[in-house]
């Protein structure tokens, strides 16, 4: 099965390794895609934490357009990865789920195998960015958190995860040595990129802050008595860690000359794991809609051309993609749902949108073709006010996660409410049934809503 699956990638690739790219343009920028891994949009020095120290990100962020209010569509890394990597929302790419539901075949199967290798080909299907930047003479490399089977899968040129079938290939075996072990892959790459003189795009999605949390001694040691939480500590610390290594790679972006022709793009896949002791533990964190799992600050840097600033539009990660594309004068697809932010953060022109969308669905995937089946909310955000919609989709395992206790819609102000404390939904039935009707508009969906009216 590995040797087909590679010959599969390579046919796709051969195109784009053959020669048959156009050469870049010299204005063309290097792109270097940095993805923290379960990390809370407020755990930054730059987003005023208290405790958290990263001096480095602050650094990256003092020169970049800041989005403070930056999105994912959904809360969990592997569909959240796989839109940033296709522009795609995941009822759109399918990948709306870490794995195939466990009901659907016994994990240790010859059947259940077979559903991974469906779900992993669901990327082939779609115009992955590093295939398009392809077509623009880049070289890429895959490095950290990467699903979709090896890294030829994606249209990387270059990259460390060998993928399934391969042993350990869930969530990018070899690749998660990155940052927790240096950068050595990473050097090599951009070494080897210079000497060919050709663009490149670096996808960095270390295991960072992700479990297991095991920071060095010297980083838990600022964090120990500062916390009354040893588990908050340690995660703290983690932060800092992922910090240091974003700063080795900026210092080697720098060292090589290459700070002022490189576009730097920011983001989390989604919120942090919190404490099980917290009373917010399974409903305000990764895997959920509310903020703590899908809000997260997005940057865009680029010395000389994106002027730097805090910004307050709502963007999300949807927006990436086109970004990064109309960036390298690359093509970018008709069907893409996000918008091109150069524009905004280069020309200063308005944000084209005053609302954004988002999507939650079950860990694992109860139908591979159809997301609805695993569809738990959708939302919508409009300026202040954010509408969250709660669907009967199937749980699975992971039942404990969404508890979906309030089965009514829920209004939120997030800017006198930014924790979404107070559900206004009963207050404001007039914007509840406005931005109801976008999300329906957004994406019509088949499968019954919980609870469709507000009552007491």
């Amino acid at each position: 099965m590995r040797t087909s699956l590679l010959a599969c990638s390579a046919m796709f690739l051969f195109p784009f390794l053959c020669g048959t790219a156009s050469a870049a343009d010299a204005t063309a920028p290097n792109i270097v895609f940095i993805i923290s891994d379960d990390q809370a949009w407020t755990d930054y020095g730059f987003m005023d934490h208290p405790l958290i120290q990263t001096p480095r990100l602050d650094e990256l962020a003092a020169r970049s357009a800041l989005f403070t209010r930056g999105y994912v569509p959904t809360a969990l890394c592997r569909p959240s990865l796989a839109t940033m990597i296709t522009g795609l929302y995941s009822h759109q790419h399918k990948i709306s789920g870490n794995d195939p539901s466990v009901t659907l075949a016994a994990p240790a199967s010859a059947e259940y195998a077979e559903l991974r290798r469906q779900l992993i080909g669901h990327i082939d299907r779609q115009p992955t960015v590093p295939k398009l930047l392809a077509q623009r003479g880049y070289l890429s490399h895959q490095s950290g958190k990467w699903w979709e089977g090896p890294y030829q899968r994606g249209g990387f040129t270059h990259g460390m995860t060998r993928g399934f079938p391969e042993p350990g290939g869930r969530h990018g075996d070899d690749g998660l040595a990155i940052g927790r072990q240096g950068l050595q892959p990473v050097v090599d790459f951009v070494d080897h990129a210079v000497r060919e003189a050709k663009p490149f795009f670096l996808w960095y999605a270390p295991f960072l802050p992700h479990t297991p949390h095991n920071p060095p001694e010297r980083l838990l040691a600022k964090y120990r008595d500062r916390v009354d939480s040893l588990h908050v500590a340690k995660y703290y610390a983690m932060c800092e860690w992922f910090d240091e290594t974003c700063g080795e790679l900026m210092d080697l972006i720098e060292a090589k000359g290459l700070t002022d022709k490189t576009l730097f793009v920011y983001v989390g896949d989604n919120g942090w794991i919190q404490d099980p002791q917290s009373s917010n533990y399974a409903l305000r964190s990764k895997q959920s809609p509310n903020e703590a799992g899908t809000r997260q600050p997005i940057m865009l840097s680029w010395p000389g051309v994106i002027p730097p600033g805090r910004r307050d539009e709502v963007v999300s990660s949807i927006d990436l993609a086109p970004t990064m594309l109309s960036a390298a004068g690359a093509p970018v697809p008709d069907n893409l749902p996000g918008l091109d932010l150069m524009p905004v953060v280069r020309d200063g022109q308005p944000l084209a949108r005053d609302t954004i969308f988002g999507e939650g669905f079950a860990h694992d995937i109860a139908d591979l073709e159809t997301p609805e089946a695993s569809l738990l909310y959708r939302w919508a955000i409009e300026g202040r006010w954010k509408l969250l919609l709660t669907y009967d989709g199937v749980l699975g395992r992971y039942a404990s996660s969404h508890p979906r206790t309030e089965r009514r819609p829920q209004l939120y102000d997030l800017v006198a409410d930014p924790h979404e404390t107070t559900n206004l939904a009963a207050q404001h039935p007039e914007i509840v049934a406005r931005l109801a009707g976008k999300i329906d508009a957004w994406w019509p969906v088949r499968q019954r809503q919980v609870q469709t009216v507000w009552s007491e």
